[in-house]
Order: structure tokens, then C-alpha cells, then sequence
């Protein structure tokens, strides 16, 4: 796997010392292990959504301090979409990076094989590492080692206004050809519009590339496969809902265009994930929360599918306070922890043990999304896996807004894999 000089060079400095390559803050590993206590600061980064999840996330983490009382955690809020350019240049310098980082799953093995991660076998961080739910482990490992504990999973699923498809007398669509006909009638009857498709992020593509049957690359078969059949159908099939007024998009700021249009009922319909319904509930349209609904995302011509997503918790190579960096991260994933998230914000816990607990059992929102999550598709635990992103993000906005065809973004997206993964077909 890739390998730069300067993070071959950061491996080669974290074994003769750690203090080489320092953190934010906090007291060195060897002092807290020699004392025989905790002691000293973890800072945190947390990348969660801002103004729902960090509230309860700061607070969570905060209480950390209850159980370890020498131990002061630094709460930083770094936005998802800078978090992992931001990691890897503070850790590849030497300076400034957290010691525990909330990573996306595909953001993982990019860091490991970087040599940025510790490795977390045999330590505090793994405990009970048998309840965790397979799927859910499966991105925390790279090269046989495990470099990350499992903090939340997702998929996605269609959000809908119960009242608007009722005033429109249309029911949830289940595939492509269905919500094109919901939409009409509800843009008849109601003057809304069906649906909002989020236009910036690439992941809001990927289930409809899965529901063509496609996928971005296969990784057992070192084979690029976005520019097949597959993925040519799945941009033709976007750009259809656009221009057949199914949906509205933007090209930019379509988080916040997307919730806002779906909570003050400008749309009836948004595709997303367990990570919204906070938000979500926070609209006007949805003051009953009974208003809203959740099912499964409209299948394709291939069948329906969605991304398996979710959020490790990983220490940094290079913390100063590895000992307590390695108890935050077991106090954040616990099944105690877990299941306060879960009642919170209705986020999907990763260990098994944690769904049978009544707060999370009787989670009407939970309880949709567990078999959508069992059920998803799992993406390819590569290092290169977080770039592949970018190539789609770029053609996936110019063919809804008309600046390529289907087929030329396709081609291009194949063409910039072929120069990221060297030797695969």
C-alpha cells in the first residue's frame, strides 16, 4: 500500500520516542501508567453536526471526567468536511493533531497506512470487543491489526412528510418509476415538490449507483467499475429526476438548502440518514414528530440499496497521553455511552448488547434503520477509500447541473481511479 516519505519518517520517530511527535496538549503516556492513575488532557476532535449532535456529544464526552478525575478532555468540534485533510496534516507535521479523532469509516485504513493511528489490540480501548456487530468492526481493521473501535453505523433511508403525501393521496414509492409519479401528483394536489436531491455530496449517490447493481470499484478484483453500464444508468437516472422536476438540487450548501427545504415543507421528500432525525425533528413541518416518516430508499432497476456509513473513534500514534486516549476511547463506545447517544439523537449503537435496552429497543427511529444497516452495502476498506469521493463529487454536480452527460462524467470519474490506484483495471 502507498506509503509517503514523511509519514515513513513519522513511524520510524515514534519508535524511539513518542514525545517526538507531540498533540494538542496533555501529560505523557508513561507518567499517567507510573502513577497508576489517569491523569493529564485528551483532546478530542468530535465531527459531528453542529447545533444537535455536538451538544450531546461534548456532554457525553465531559462526563468522562466523573470516572477519571485527573483527566481533562478538550472538546474540539471540527467540521466533517474538513476533518480528514485536517488530521493528516497536523500528524504528517507533528504538531497539533488530537489524540483521539472521530473518523468516518473510510477514513481508517487511509490513516493507518499512513502509519497516523495506533494500533489498538491488547489495549483499554478494545474492551468487549466481541459485542461489537461484525459489520460495524470491519472498517476499524487494516493489515490484521485494529486501529479503531466502532462508535456509530448507518445507512440511509427516504424521509417523508406524512402529511403532504396524504393530502396528495400518494403512498411511500418504493422504486425510481414510483417517486416520479408521487412527485407529479404531490406537485399537483399540493403545489409541493417530491423530493429534495442533495447535489454537493457524493455519498447521496451512492445509492443509486447500488440500486443499478453498480458500484465505484470492486476491491477483491483490483477492478474499476463507476465507468461501466452501471454507473453511466445510475448519473442518467439522477439527472432525470432533476429535469423531469421529480427534485430540485443545488450545487452548493446542500445540507442546509436540503434540511431547511424539508422541514418548512418546501419538500415532501429527502433521502438521508439516522444522523438527521435530530435535526430533523427540530423543524416546524415536524412539532409532531409523528409527522415524520422513514422507509427504505426507492430501488433501482437492479434492486434498492444504501451505503453502510458510521464513525470510529481513533487514537492518534503520535498523543502524549496514550494511556488515557486509550480509556476515552473505550468510555465513548461503551455500551452505556452508546445507548445515551442512541436515546439522544436516535444514532445506531455498534454493539449488539446495546439494542436490547429499552430506551433503544422502543426508538421507533432506531428500529427502522437496524435492518436497513444490516442490509447495506459494504464499501470497500481500502486506503484509498475516503479519495474516491472527490472524482464523484465533481462530475455527480456538473451532470445535474447540465455541465456534462452522464456518460463523459463517468468516463472522467474511471479515469482520475485509474490514477489514484495504480495497477488496478
Amino acid at each position: 500500500m502507498r506509503r509517503g516519505i514523511a509519514a515513513t519518517a513519522l513511524v520510524a520517530a515514534l519508535g524511539v520516542t513518542l514525545a517526538a511527535c507531540g498533540s494538542d496538549g496533555g501529560s505523557d503516556g508513561g507518567g499517567s501508567k507510573s502513577s497508576g492513575e489517569l491523569s493529564g488532557t485528551v483532546t478530542w476532535w468530535d465531527t459531528s453536526t453542529v447545533g444537535s449532535e455536538d451538544k450531546v456529544f461534548k456532554k457525553v464526552a465531559e462526563d468522562f471526567k466523573k470516572k477519571y478525575p485527573k483527566v481533562t478532555v478538550k472538546y474540539v468540534n471540527v467540521p466533517f468536511g474538513e476533518a480528514q485533510n485536517k488530521f493528516k496534516n497536523a500528524a504528517q507535521s507533528g504538531s497539533g493533531a488530537p489524540d483521539v479523532i472521530r473518523s468516518e469509516v473510510a477514513w481508517t485504513p487511509e490513516f493507518a497506512d499512513l502509519g497516523y493511528l495506533a494500533p489498538l489490540d491488547g489495549t483499554p480501548a478494545l474492551k468487549d470487543q466481541g459485542d461489537f456487530l461484525e459489520q460495524a468492526a470491519a472498517s476499524t481493521k487494516y493489515n490484521g491489526k485494529t486501529y479503531a473501535v466502532p462508535q456509530v453505523i448507518d445507512s440511509m433511508g427516504i424521509f417523508y412528510n406524512k402529511k403532504i403525501l396524504k393530502d396528495a393521496g400518494v403512498e411511500v414509492p418504493k422504486s425510481i418509476d414510483e417517486l416520479k409519479a408521487a412527485s407529479a401528483t404531490i406537485k399537483q394536489k399540493t403545489g409541493k415538490t417530491g423530493m429534495y436531491l442533495r447535489g454537493d455530496d457524493p455519498y447521496w449517490f451512492l445509492s443509486f449507483l447500488y440500486g443499478e447493481g453498480g458500484d465505484l470499484v470492486d476491491a477483491d478484483q483490483k477492478k474499476i467499475t463507476i465507468d461501466g453500464p452501471a454507473g453511466v444508468k445510475a448519473l442518467k437516472t439522477v439527472k432525470d429526476l432533476v429535469d423531469s422536476k421529480t427534485a430540485i438540487t443545488d450545487a452548493t450548501n446542500g445540507w442546509d438548502n436540503m434540511q431547511a427545504s424539508f422541514k418548512d415543507g418546501k419538500v415532501a421528500m429527502m433521502i438521508n440518514g439516522p444522523w438527521a432525525v435530530s435535526d430533523t425533528l427540530a423543524g416546524k413541518e415536524f412539532a409532531d414528530k409523528a409527522n415524520l416518516g422513514i422507509a427504505p430508499v426507492p430501488a433501482g432497476s437492479a434492486g434498492q440499496g444504501a451505503p453502510q456509513g458510521g464513525h470510529n473513534l481513533a487514537v492518534y500514534a503520535g498523543s502524549k497521553n496514550l494511556a488515557a486516549s486509550y480509556a476515552f476511547a473505550e468510555y465513548m463506545t461503551s455500551a452505556e455511552t452508546q445507548a445515551t447517544v442512541a436515546k439522544e439523537l436516535s444514532l445506531l449503537p455498534t454493539r449488539q448488547s446495546v439494542y436490547i435496552k429499552p430506551d433503544v429497543a422502543t426508538n421507533e427511529m432506531i428500529t427502522f434503520f437496524k435492518p436497513v444497516v444490516d442490509k447495506a452495502v459494504e464499501r470497500p476498506w481500502i486506503p484509498e477509500g475516503g479519495s474516491l469521493f472527490e472524482p464523484v463529487k465533481v462530475e455527480y454536480t456538473k451532470v445535474l447541473t447540465g455541465q456534462t452527460t452522464p456518460e463523459a462524467g463517468a468516463k472522467a470519474i474511471g479515469d482520475s481511479y485509474r490514477k489514484l490506484l495504480k495497477d488496478w483495471k
